[in-house]
């Protein structure tokens, strides 16, 4: 059973904009990683509400799982893969 069988529920949020190339390169790099480590990205515009805009300002994008951010800027494919395998049993 591969992992994205195993538990297809993982969801992560990437807060960013759409005219962020950040935002495009990192939505690309999960897309590659996605099917392998079993999640799936929800794509949040920080400018379409005020309190993300106030929260994130120019610091996207960022990846979170619930509250916890991950990373920004820049996929950190090894924080990532790391912190799938320490909070979802299908990476153990």
């Amino acid at each position: 059973m591969s992992a994205a069988q195993a538990n297809p529920g993982v969801r992560l949020t990437l807060y960013g904009r759409r005219y962020c190339h950040l935002c495009d390169d990192m939505q690309a790099a999960l897309a590659e990683l996605a099917s392998e480590y079993a999640f799936a990205v929800d794509v949040v515009d920080v400018d379409a509400a005020e309190a993300l805009e106030a929260r994130y300002g120019e610091r996207v994008p960022v990846l979170a799982h619930g509250e916890k951010e991950l990373c920004h800027y820049f996929l950190d494919r090894a924080a990532l893969t790391a912190y799938l395998a320490a909070c979802c049993s299908a990476f153990r």
